[in-house]
């Protein structure tokens, strides 16, 4: 069994975790030995046992290590990864046993996270470090850029691409054949009908853009 920790000790960790656990019981793969953060709660609910450092740490590792991040927000997902320069550490793809795919058709990038639930149909590219969590549906043809994050029960139709960068809260729904650019934000239960600019947060049914945002690109 491979060595595997979660970089997140929040309450997704803990979801995270928990997948680990539904995997192993299929198809026992990962040892699990605990979690890496920068900003460690000792309140929380996962014992100080568990708790392996912060990215320092992690880089300082001396042996092979799988790691997942368990963060939703895209910025500070990328900012992790940027910053981890270990090559011990490797980016598995984590799927639970209940998501339906059709593997042969569908390109998972590393570090990515498929929950319970999800369904991804035919000719989909998922980037890397994207999160799906449960009970998402991707349809056919679609792209799903790299760090985006999608919370449970959003539903894309097919022939969308969506740029990197991307949050989707939960609930939303993408209609077939849109753009949504990068780092863009889509609040819970939106219906997406027409094209999203990158760098804005859009809402409502049919969601529109209410804000723009000026980032400071991930480094």
């Amino acid at each position: 069994m491979r060595d595997i920790a979660i970089f997140g000790a929040g309450k997704f960790g803990r979801e995270v975790a928990w997948l680990i656990e539904d995997i192993n019981k299929n198809n026992p793969k990962w040892n699990f030995i605990g979690y890496f953060d920068d900003e460690f709660d000792e309140s929380n609910k996962i014992s100080l046992d568990y708790y392996l450092g912060d990215t320092k740490s992690l880089n300082n590792w001396s042996q092979t290590i799988d790691l997942v991040i368990a963060i939703a927000d895209p910025g500070i997902k990328q900012r992790i990864v940027n910053k981890i320069n270990n090559p011990n550490v490797l980016f598995p793809v984590l799927m639970h046993p209940s998501v339906h795919v059709r593997s042969e058709s569908v390109s998972i990038g590393v570090g990515s996270i498929v929950c319970a639930g999800c369904i991804l149909t035919v000719d989909i590219s998922v980037g890397d470090h994207v999160i799906l969590n449960l009970n998402c549906t991707v349809g056919h043809d679609s792209v799903l850029g790299n760090f985006s994050s999608f919370m449970p029960a959003v539903n894309i139709s097919g022939e969308v691409t969506i740029g990197n960068g991307v949050y989707v809260g939960t609930g939303a729904q993408l209609i077939n054949q849109l753009y949504v650019g990068e780092n863009t934000t889509i609040g819970a239960g939106a219906v997406v009908s027409k094209n999203l600019p990158s760098d804005c947060t859009a809402v409502g049914v049919p969601a529109k853009p209410i804000k723009y945002h000026n980032l400071i690109k991930a480094s």
